[in-house]
């Protein structure tokens, strides 16, 4: 029998909670203020807690900050008949599974204790991520790149040869699938490892900017140059430049590199002196090239002077049996870095990523994942934690025909019907979702004869 924990200084609202939950087949104790109640959670080990958050003594929110000290992980359930929005928001931060303003509706009551309790068992029934090996090497936590299809391993075969090389590299792959990694892979795995890498993305300055970027400038070059600036060639020395979006670069930028390249030096903007171009350069397109040799936009002699070695990079929609040694990547490095302990991967979620196509590559799926984390109530991403943008992944011409065929109010009933699934009929989480309130939810279930 499960064992519930009220801690509230009021004797009527703990007499009404027991009835209700008692009902259920639960085990209920009572603490008439926190510091009681957090006696009892050491020595009696609850598997909820429902805590008051203005009791005397200590607040709710102070038990909940002892929860945490003691490294519980038992879920909390705010109630308070100070519903406002700073006290919520303070809750969740604190950790609390969900907060509830009083007087509580027993359904409302029901349903979100059975929903925290089966968040508890959800999490002792899956396994956690920290004790899987996913090969993440943690000096380039950062730069880390996971892949075990065969066009990702013939990538880092390629890399394997090239990097203990200066040859120029040319990445090619749709947005999002990860081009500055690579690049930093290749950077870091050979005999650059210990020199500057220097980035710069062609395609987010103007030519004037650029040209200062790439090789500097000396003082009184242009308007507002009040001193001399090195260049990220000259920056870059031994080691690395990278020129992200090498599409965007306009015909003069153009020549000026190809000059650089076949010369292997450049003076700086307004300069005469000769600086030697000592650098590896590795550049990386969105774009198809040819196509823009063949309209004129990109020089035909500067696209072979960069293509002497080319990384096709695809995307994630052809390497679909990446996505779990990917999320489980993207989970340790974001509970990491935003202090996060979100370990554990819910059932279904893998296949439900594995069926979307990713438009937007695997830097879609870190923002998915990060989304998820985020939201978690627990230490487990579920389903209803991932938000998926299905109107781009659907073919366009596919949902108009649907629209077509499709009332509003069919529209409406699918779409109410998907949400409460998606969140387990939680009717209190749909509501939020569809941002209506919970009788006008009621009677649209009725209306359009819903059922679980």
């Amino acid at each position: 029998m499960e064992k519930i924990l009220i801690i509230d200084d009021d004797k009527i609202i703990r007499k009404i909670y027991r009835a209700t939950l008692t009902k259920e087949g639960y085990d209920v104790i009572e603490a008439e203020d926190g510091n009681i109640g957090i006696q009892y959670i050491k020595s009696e080990n609850p598997d909820l807690i429902l805590t008051d958050y203005q009791m005397p003594g200590i607040s709710g929110l102070e038990v909940i900050s002892e929860i945490a000290k003691m490294k519980i992980t038992t879920p909390v359930i705010m109630l308070t008949g100070y519903g406002d929005v700073a006290l919520t928001i303070k809750s969740i931060q604190k950790g609390a599974f969900e907060f509830l303003e009083k007087p509580t509706p027993p359904d409302v009551l029901r349903e979100t204790v059975r929903r925290a309790l089966d968040s508890v068992k959800i999490s002792q029934s899956l396994p956690d991520i920290t004790t899987l090996n996913t090969r993440l090497d943690a000096d380039s936590e950062n730069n880390f790149l996971v892949g075990k299809t065969p066009k990702m391993k013939e990538i880092f075969k390629n890399i394997g040869m090239i990097s203990m090389n200066k040859v120029n590299v040319l990445i090619e792959g749709e947005t999002g699938t990860g081009k500055e990694l690579i690049a930093r892979l290749v950077h870091l795995s050979g005999i650059t490892r210990d020199r500057p890498l220097v980035v710069v993305n062609c395609s987010a300055l103007t030519e004037t900017i650029l040209e200062s970027e790439l090789f500097g400038h000396v003082k009184g070059s242009f308007t507002d140059s009040i001193r001399d600036k090195k260049g990220k060639f000259e920056l870059a020395a031994d080691g690395t430049i990278f020129l992200d979006e090498i599409s965007g670069m306009s015909h003069n930028t153009q020549v000026k590199l190809l000059r650089v390249l076949q010369e292997l030096e450049f003076e700086k903007v307004g300069g005469e002196e000769t600086i030697p171009m000592r650098a590896r350069i590795i550049t990386a397109t969105n774009k198809n090239l040819e196509e823009l040799i063949k309209e004129g936009k990109f020089r035909e002699d500067l696209y072979y002077r960069l293509k002497v070695f080319t990384i096709q990079l695809p995307p994630l929609k052809e390497r679909k049996e990446d996505i779990e040694d990917l999320v489980i990547h993207f989970m340790k490095k974001l509970n990491k870095k935003f202090g996060k302990n979100v370990t554990k991967i819910g059932d279904g979620v893998i296949e439900m990523l594995q069926d979307y196509c990713w438009p937007g590559n695997v830097r879609e799926l870190e923002n998915t994942i990060l989304q998820a984390i985020v939201m978690s109530k627990n230490d487990v991403i579920e389903k209803h934690n991932i938000v998926l943008n299905t109107a781009l992944s659907t073919n366009i011409s596919d949902r108009s025909q649907v629209l077509e065929l499709k009332s509003l109010s069919e529209i409406e009933k699918d779409h109410i019907e998907a949400i409460l699934n998606r969140v387990n009929w939680n009717k209190v989480e749909a509501s939020r979702i569809l941002g209506i309130t919970r009788p006008t939810l009621n009677s649209k279930i009725e209306k359009y004869n819903l059922a679980r």
